[in-house]
């Protein structure tokens, strides 16, 4: 793809040379491109095999940035700012990637041209099922963003690029990055998952019990650094000075440990939902407010505490003891990520 007319493009091969000399990596190019009415956004995405320090392939895309002319007003950024980079766990005898690993970076550029919302290091995404839809039994079903270790940020002539790499996690990781900074349980992690290749077939890191006590005692200390929870459900009303928190259930448990973990530090909470945005803040008194189209409820720490007593995954209303706050909890449907079936019911 060498060429004078692709230069964010070459940059790109340029810092993969410096890491790969002249190997040549395996390439999937796209064949309508999204700018022309094509359905994938990025227009290829490369794949290194590796050895060390475990087999895994490399992949970097390309097309999150401007590759061939700029066409942002920022000067100083190409693009959305960065590429993606995957690091998959390679078996002996494959001389392909996984088609699932390409799918996967296809659907998060998807996700982000279309909905305008973009990644840094530091975000995470519950994927709603497992990453590999043919690895139902996976337990890899989200993924955090670090920049990659071995591709350092670039200068092109069409500005700033960074390479954003996805980090495969389990479940239970992922609440507990929440619960704490995401970089720092990555840190954690890190001897655990080398490169930070993602293994379909590994347990969670939190099955030892010595990493799940270190996240913990994180948390505690520092508390968590994630401001924002999206929730499927997720409303607030107030009736005659009663405030009612309508969650799912499949949210209560994650909520329970969330809202010490931020208000207890002295940190607020915003939760997006279908409808109002609701930030929880912390404060002496109890208090109920509309800022700017925001419904913000002041929690004290024994509104705070009381608030978690009650978050269950149980359906129906449980008052908050003391104070004019009650949560409701609907149930929540599990459903088929193909068959769209529902699977399990919680609450």
């Amino acid at each position: 793809m060498a060429g004078d007319e692709v230069p964010g493009w070459d940059a790109i091969d340029g810092a993969l040379a410096r890491l790969y000399g002249d190997a040549e990596p395996r390439h999937y190019g796209t064949l309508v491109k999204w700018r022309l009415g094509g359905p994938d956004p990025l227009d290829g995405i490369s794949a290194y095999p590796r050895a060390d320090p475990v087999p895994h392939w490399h992949l970097v895309s390309y097309g999150m940035t401007e590759l061939y002319e700029k066409e942002s007003s920022n000067a100083d950024e190409s693009g959305w700012g960065f590429e993606f980079t995957f690091r998959v766990a390679r078996g002996s005898a494959e001389t392909e990637p996984p088609a699932w690993a390409l799918n996967v970076l296809q659907n998060l550029a998807r996700y982000v041209f279309k909905s305008g919302n973009w990644f840094e290091p530091g975000h995470h995404l519950n994927l709603n099922g497992p990453i590999a839809l043919d690895r139902p039994d996976t337990l890899i079903r989200a993924v955090a963003f670090v920049e990659d270790p071995e591709l350092p940020a670039i200068d092109t002539p069409h500005g700033r690029v960074r390479f954003l790499q996805l980090v495969g996690l389990t479940l239970d990781e992922l609440t507990a990055a929440e619960l704490w900074r995401v970089s720092s349980f990555l840190d954690l992690l890190g001897p655990r998952l080398p490169s930070y290749v993602t293994d379909l077939d590994r347990p969670s890191a939190l099955d030892d019990p010595a990493t799940a006590a270190a996240a913990a005692a994180g948390s505690d200390r520092d508390g968590s650094f994630t401001g924002s929870e999206y929730l499927e459900v997720g409303a607030c009303s107030v009736a005659a000075g009663v405030a009612t928190l309508t969650i799912g259930a499949i949210a209560a448990d994650t909520l329970r440990r969330m809202i010490p973990a931020r208000l207890g530090h002295g940190r607020p909470l915003v939760l997006h939902g279908p409808g109002q945005p609701i930030r929880l803040e912390p404060g002496v008194s109890f208090g109920i407010d509309v800022d700017d189209a925001t419904l913000v409820l002041t929690l004290p720490p024994a509104a705070v505490t009381g608030l978690a007593g009650v978050l269950r995954p149980v359906a129906g209303d449980h008052p908050v003891p003391g104070f004019p706050l009650t949560v409701h909890v609907e149930r929540s449907e599990i459903r088929s990520a193909t068959s769209g079936e529902v699977v399990r019911t919680i609450g």
